[in-house]
């Protein structure tokens, strides 16, 4: 059997060039802005309620570009009429009604509302409806100037673009095929349309890039938030890394001291012991280790232990030094509170005279210790800033770092504004009765 082998002829298709495809792209945005979008119902959105042209007219005033277009159609259908000569009141009446009819469609078709006000020119020069300029009467002049105007505003600049070049093409071809004795009017046509659609092109390139900044500044601020409550909740974690490792320290120590406080303990005693004291070791030693993931380059241990509520003392002290007038009120019965709580409770109460000194300047404060059933209550209470000191603005990362130690503790706070001026800052942490000691 005889196999016949084809050679391949000469590759007809050849690779396209650049030119081409950049041909093929312009061409494609004009069938795609002008041509497939013509008949596209585009109604024009009212303004929404934060708009400041539709607070002039308590909420009424949303629909202000509605009624804008409507005035300038109205205006249009004027110069129209007025600007026809010898002819009928019929013939007067559409040179002004075709032009804006042409204005009024840019409200639900932009596009068709283009491809309107371009044909309305040569026929109302056709029906001799104004005879002093050609290729566009008064009325039709006017009309495409304001339909290219709302059409570019309401569409792209490559629409503004492509109409533009259409009104330049209608005008060269207009005065070559019809060319009368009285002056043309397609070089201030071509001058004032081009440069009422660079004005709308810049508009639309400066909301563009007001909203992706305004998106980069959201994007910006959540992130810092979400890095500032890591950080509060990394520095949280450290300081109660001593908390947590002194307690089982002591189960530790306790559970290898517990066999020799008893005499002939029985050995599952000793052995229930013996787990303890290995389970406290090794879960003291896994604390370390995720202390060591979470802590910073350059973070230092503290030397001194964590501060208590027993040190609200010093630490009014070294703020009264700085000029802050601030006064201590303890309620209730004092008692020990757990570590945790104590430490909160004093962290809290730091941060909140801290923004004191940065935002209220010149004020004075007072704090409120209430030791009530099932927990314990703060208040830091501040008055207006005085004096002429400027308050030193703040990113609200105080306020984040408070929320997260009485989120950790199970707790509730407020913080906001007094109606008289100043701040408060008010904080409940619960303590269950079993971990209050005496």
């Amino acid at each position: 059997m005889t196999q016949t082998h084809q050679t391949p002829g000469p590759q007809r298709a050849k690779s396209r060039s650049p030119e081409y495809d950049l041909a093929r792209d312009v061409l494609g945005g004009l069938r795609q802005d002008l041509f497939h979008d013509a008949f596209v119902y585009r109604p024009l959105r009212p303004l929404g309620p934060d708009s400041s042209v539709a607070g002039w007219f308590d909420g009424r005033g949303k629909w202000a570009p509605h009624a804008l277009v409507v005035a300038i159609a109205a205006f249009v259908w004027f110069v129209g009429t007025a600007s026809t000569y010898n002819a009928s009141e019929v013939t007067m009446l559409l040179a002004g009604l075709l032009p804006a009819l042409a204005v009024v469609v840019t409200l639900v078709r932009p596009a068709l509302a283009f491809w309107l006000v371009l044909a309305v020119a040569p026929v109302t020069l056709a029906l001799g409806w104004g005879q002093t300029l050609w290729p566009w009467s008064e009325g039709s002049f006017l009309a495409h100037l304001v339909v290219v105007t709302i059409v570019g505003i309401r569409t792209r600049p490559r629409t503004a673009a492509w109409m533009w070049v259409l009104t330049l093409a209608f005008c060269l071809l207009a005065n070559g095929a019809y060319n009368r004795d009285f002056g043309s009017n397609a070089a201030p046509m071509l001058f004032v349309s081009g440069v009422l659609l660079l004005l709308v092109t810049l508009w639309h390139v400066r909301r563009e890039a007001k909203q992706e900044v305004a998106a980069e500044r959201t994007v910006t601020a959540v992130e810092r938030d979400r890095r500032t409550l890591l950080e509060e909740r990394t520095t949280i974690a450290r300081e109660l890394h001593d908390v947590v490792a002194h307690h089982m320290s002591v189960v530790a120590i306790q559970a290898e001291a517990a066999p020799y406080r008893v005499e002939n303990p029985p050995p599952e005693l000793e052995q229930a012991f013996v787990t303890i004291r290995e389970n406290a070791v090794a879960a003291l030693t896994e604390l370390r280790r995720v202390l060591g993931v979470v802590r910073a380059d350059d973070y230092q241990a503290p030397d001194a232990p964590q501060p208590t509520l027993a040190d609200l003392d010093s630490l009014l002290a070294n703020v009264r030094e700085t000029g802050l007038e601030v006064e201590r009120m303890t309620t209730g019965a004092v008692r020990e509170l757990p570590p945790g709580v104590e430490l909160s409770a004093y962290r809290i109460v730091q941060e909140a005279l801290s923004n004191t000194l940065r935002h209220a300047p010149g004020a004075s404060a007072r704090v409120e210790v209430s030791h009530v059933l099932g927990g314990l209550g703060l208040r830091v209470v501040n008055g207006p800033a005085r004096g002429l000191v400027k308050p030193s603005p703040g990113a609200g990362h105080g306020i984040t770092g408070m929320r997260e130690r009485v989120a950790m503790l199970n707790g509730g706070m407020t913080a906001g504004e007094l109606p008289e001026g100043g701040y408060e800052i008010a904080v409940f942490l619960p303590v269950p009765p079993m971990e209050e000691t005496s």
